[in-house]
This record gives structure tokens, sequence and C-alpha cells, in this order.
């Protein structure tokens, strides 16, 4: 008597044993392929940042100019000094400027970041409702964005002169562009005037991908303007509103051009590390300078990690959790699971 075995496989048996080694081998290319059409990228990236970075680093261990050796003779040219450029940023005769300098950034940046958000929120819900004139409107708003900064600058110099609109309108004889905690307040003016537009353009784009059937529903449901607004929009922009927040802060934290021409250099009240990095350069300590530029990127990196962990825009990282979550199998339509 011959008996014969079925040699057709299960269907629970080998596609199910096979599936998770073929779906290894995907990602597996799938992340080489990526690896491959990023690779220019990053190699650009490399050249662009990452070597200007790590010279500036190198510059700053060095010193130029005279000085003498550990036998007492004169020696001209680099010097190798270590960290003293940097003892010399915090603690030394240099740490004063460096203090100052770091307040003020951190001023500019706070003050200037938290009006515009306000007002580009403003802007984006104005250019976002449908009347009369619309286009005019969007236009005006995205003018002073438009202006370049330095032309900008003389333009409210010439406002906060202590014969100028400014003082004519307020009926004071405020000396604006003098040294003064006046003048940190025309820059803010200056710089909230001229790139609030630009977090209202980010908002308005956020405000055009959310449903009109969201709010239709949201009145049906009784919800008033302002619950509408914290409910919904708020939460919907959100994206769009920490991108621009993000970009805003790493541009006000190198700002250079604005106070430089607006109020001059060299003046305490309004001077950046940016500025103060320049002066250096400018007088050829180019090892000092390089140390205020690396403190100063490091402080900016600080700030924008920070900026992405805490309010939760870190989306690389939530696209890698959802990846690798494990997937439930669903049981093939036709077969049935046997209890072991």
């Amino acid at each position: 008597m011959t008996t014969t075995r079925n040699k057709t496989p299960s269907a629970a048996g080998t596609p199910a044993a096979g599936a998770p080694r073929g779906r290894r081998r995907d990602v597996q290319g799938t992340r080489r392929l990526a690896a491959l059409l990023l690779s220019p990228t990053l190699l650009v990236l490399a050249l662009v940042i990452g070597y200007p970075v790590l010279a500036g680093f190198r510059e700053s261990l060095y010193a130029r100019g005279e000085g003498l050796d550990a036998e007492g003779f004169v020696v001209e040219g680099d010097r190798f000094v270590g960290l003293d450029n940097y003892t010399a940023i915090f603690q030394g005769d240099r740490a004063d400027a460096f203090w100052n300098a770091f307040g003020n950034t951190t001023f500019f940046t706070l003050t200037t970041v938290v009006l515009e958000t306000v007002i580009g929120v403003a802007m984006a819900l104005i250019m976002h409702r449908a009347f009369r004139g619309r286009a005019i409107v969007r236009a005006s708003i995205l003018v002073p964005w438009a202006i370049p900064t330095a032309i900008s600058g003389l333009l409210w110099r010439w406002i906060f002169q202590a014969d100028g609109a400014a003082n004519a309108v307020l009926r004071q004889e405020i000396l604006w562009t003098a040294d003064g905690f006046p003048a940190k307040m025309a820059v803010v003016i200056a710089e909230v005037w001229k790139t609030s537009p630009f977090i209202g353009l980010l908002v308005l784009a956020g405000l055009q991908m959310i449903p009109r059937d969201v709010y239709e529903a949201a009145r049906v449901d009784g919800a008033g303007p302002v619950q509408q607004f914290w409910r919904i929009t708020l939460p919907l922009v959100k994206p769009a509103l920490l991108v621009a927040v993000l970009f805003r802060m790493l541009d006000v934290l190198r700002m250079f051009d604005l106070p430089a021409v607006l109020i001059g250099v060299n003046q305490r009240s309004v001077e950046t590390l940016t500025m103060i990095a320049w002066f250096e350069a400018s007088n050829l300590r180019y090892g000092s300078a390089a140390a205020y530029a690396t403190v100063l990127f490091l402080y900016i990196a600080l700030i924008a990690y920070l900026f992405v962990k805490l309010l939760g825009a870190d989306i690389i990282g939530e696209a890698r959790q959802q990846t690798r979550r494990p997937r439930r199998s669903k049981p093939v339509k036709g077969t049935r699971r046997v209890p072991a």
C-alpha cells in the first residue's frame, strides 16, 4: 500500500515564512537607494557647511600677530593658543562686550519673534478672508518683506531722526538713533515691520490647506469665532507656524545689517554677536572672531534643537516611529486559522 503526500504548500506556511525576509530586503534596498540619491546633496552640504565650520573652529585655536615664546623670543605669525580665545571671551578682557552682545541678541530674538508671530498671524487671517480688494491688501502687506534690509534701515533711519516723522507724530524729541534703550526699540520696530509679512505668508499657506467643511461643522455645533480659532485654526496651522517661527529665530540670532545701518556699528545698546565678530575680524584678530562665530554657531544649534524637541516639530522622528511599529498580519481571504 502506497501513501502520497500533498506537495502543495499550505497557505499559512510558506508565504508567511517568506514574507518577513522579502520585506527586509525591500527595506534594505530602499535605504540603499535613498542613501545613493542623497549622497550628492550630503557631499555638497559637507563642502559648503561642514568644512567652513571645522575651518572656523581651527582658526579659533590660533592667534595671529607678534608674541613671545617660552624662551622670550619674539614670534610672528600664527601661534597655537588652544582655548585662550574662548577663555578671553567668557572671563577675559572681552567678557563684558561678549555678554552685552549676547544679551542684545537674545533680547532682539525674543521680542521680535513674539511680535512678528502675533502680527503675522493677524495678517494671515486678514489675507485669508474673501473681500473686495483682497489682492491689493495682500500686495501691500508683502511690500515690506520685499524691500532689501539696507534700504529698510535707511528708510527707518530717516523716520527716527530728531526731526523725523516718528517724533512729529509723538510730539516728543527722542534720540532714536543714539546709543540707549530708544535705539533698541527702533531696531525692534524696524525688524518687526519688515519681517512680519514672512510669517503671515507661511501661515496663509497653512490656512488655505484647511477644508471649509471643518468650519461649517463647527458652526453647526455652536462654536464661535474665538473657539474656531483656538480649536481648529491654530492646531491645523501649527506645522506651518512652527517652521516660520524657527526660520525667524535663526535669522534674528545672526542679525547684523539692520542695526548696523539704522544705528551704526560699535553702538553698545544694539551690538550683536555677529557685529562683534565682524569688528574683531576687521581688526585682523581672526582667532577671536572665529571664536565668536563658533560660540554663535553653537548657540543657534542649541536653540534650534530645543525648539524642535520641546514644541514637537520633530517630523523625521515621528515618521521613524511610525515605520518601526509592527504591523499585524491580516488573514488571507478564504482561509481559517487552526488553533494550536
